[in-house]
């Protein structure tokens, strides 16, 4: 039981609303659920010392019980705000099919069938295909009871709805599947050919984008291809599919109502423009995103705002912006989080920029706070972030002349990471590695011809349009150091060649 995780998602709006919930249930005036919710949301304090806070003394049974009471209440809240905000339109389909029920059982026929015409209009108009098949379930029961109806053409309709349902299921799983595959990779550092994998589950399930979809199933298949080029490194190859997806959304009945999906997918193309060096576009599409998280009253926004303002930043800064990125990123180092995987971007995101503005000492600052294992970190933010913060850990202690901890790393990485890298064929990491070795063994060698041939006989070269933002970061410290120029100079240079390509 993690009250900790439950209450960090509320709003401040919910967290009054909670309070008052409670001030009306409490019957007791010396009731201390108020006091504990407050402290932990207030988030100043360890367990222990709520504790004693709350009891002045070490009573733990009264504590956990309070704990306990506290947990069953936020539950309860939870649920009636739900059931009181869940969309109106849902609801009112399924008072129809109960009303329509009891009113056939009753014999009142026509009456029933008016409502359940009402209930599947309304249903049809919001793509609710769940709902439908109760309805038409419900009428073709009851059919021979209304001479009216074409039981031929009501099964068609069955038929048809039950296709649509199908689709639904199937995509809830291929959705499954994949974000499953998706853990293996990045947290346990399997290999996996995941675009052969992807096409074969589609295939495998039938899935084909209609414009019968639901709002979720188009946000679970944005997602799905949104993984394949998180894999891939490929995004612009997904940037028209889901922008010609979001369109469709646009005109989706139910657009309103499913604010939390709606919201997940403006950061999907915020994210997606970003890696494709889009910066002004993601900008837009992140503001259409706060926009998503300040309604029903800030429901959703602190569950994204992490993501959220950490895509800020880093559009920020790769748009020679850097004192607003550091000063964004730098309002997000906080103790907890749920989202830990983002708490963690925001911290290497930090070194990274202060790194750029060459910021060492505020960078190994930062880095002083990582005090967990690498497994540690694999398991909460992956593979791919625990060889970033790696990488970057070697240049800082190469910058800042800690020649023993940066040759420490570096033989650490190189054992342990090595085989890996090899194994899903990112030699170039590698290569990157020996070029830095090259370097501080040897620091007048790299603004000779021979290191620059070594540089570009390193490397397979793509399209920089196509290159990851991130590895070209990287390659820009070896070539501010190749061009004796400055780091941030550089990477910004680097990014607008690849834009202009």
């Amino acid at each position: 039981m993690n009250l900790d995780q439950i209450i960090f998602t509320f709003s401040l709006d919910e967290q009054q609303r909670f309070i008052q919930y409670l001030q009306k249930r409490n019957k007791r005036t010396d009731a201390k659920n108020i006091d504990l919710f407050k402290l932990i949301a207030k988030q100043e304090l360890s367990s222990k010392e709520i504790c004693n806070t709350l009891y002045n003394t070490k009573n733990k049974d009264a504590y956990h019980a309070l704990r306990k009471r506290l947990y069953q209440s936020l539950i309860d809240f939870t649920a009636n705000t739900n059931l009181e905000e869940e969309n109106s339109i849902d609801i009112q389909i399924i008072k129809y099919i109960l009303a329509s029920r009891t009113f056939l059982i009753h014999k009142q026929y026509r009456v029933a069938y008016k409502i359940l015409d009402k209930a599947e209009t309304l249903a049809q108009e919001h793509l609710l295909f769940p709902l439908l098949n109760e309805i038409y379930h419900t009428k073709i029961q009851y059919a021979y009871t209304n001479h009216s109806e074409n039981i031929d053409v009501l099964i068609g309709k069955f038929k048809v709805n039950q296709k649509n349902v199908h689709i639904e299921d199937e995509l809830n799983i291929v959705y499954a599947k994949i974000r499953q595959v998706i853990n293996q990779i990045t947290y346990k550092g399997e290999i996996i050919d995941f675009e052969t994998l992807l096409t074969n589950t589609l295939k495998e399930h039938n899935i084909t984008i209609s414009d019968s979809m639901s709002f979720k199933s188009l946000y679970q298949l944005m997602t799905i291809i949104s993984i394949s080029a998180f894999v891939t490194n490929d995004y612009l190859r997904i940037e028209p599919f889901l922008i010609a997806t979001y369109n469709t959304l646009q005109e989706h009945k139910n657009k309103d109502k499913e604010l939390y999906y709606h919201t997940q997918v403006l950061y999907l193309i915020a994210n997606t423009l970003f890696r494709n060096k889009k910066f002004e576009m993601s900008l837009l599409y992140l503001n259409k995103m706060h926009d998503q998280m300040l309604l029903a009253r800030k429901k959703y926004y602190n569950a994204f705002t992490l993501k959220h303002h950490l895509l800020l930043a880093l559009n920020y800064n790769y748009s020679n912006e850097p004192k607003k990125a550091i000063s964004i990123l730098e309002g997000f180092i906080i103790k907890k989080h749920p989202d830990i995987e983002t708490l963690l971007d925001i911290y290497l995101s930090l070194i990274m920029c202060y790194f750029q503005q060459n910021e060492f000492k505020k960078a190994q600052s930062i880095f002083s706070k990582f005090y967990h294992t690498n497994k540690w970190y694999e398991e909460k933010a992956g593979k791919e972030w625990v060889i970033k913060k790696n990488l970057i850990e070697i240049l800082l202690h190469l910058e800042l002349g800690n020649i023993d901890l940066m040759e420490s790393r570096l033989s650490s990485f190189k054992r342990i990471y090595n085989p890996y890298l090899r194994s899903i064929d990112q030699q170039r990491v590698i290569r990157y590695l020996h070029l830095v070795e090259l370097y501080y063994k040897k620091p007048e060698i790299i603004t000779s011809k021979s290191f620059f041939d070594t540089v570009e006989n390193s490397f397979v070269w793509i399209d920089a349009e196509r290159e990851d933002i991130f590895v070209m970061s990287f390659y820009a410290w070896l070539k501010s150091k190749m061009e004796r120029n400055s780091l941030y100079e550089t990477t910004l240079n680097l990014i607008e060649k690849a834009k202009k390509n």
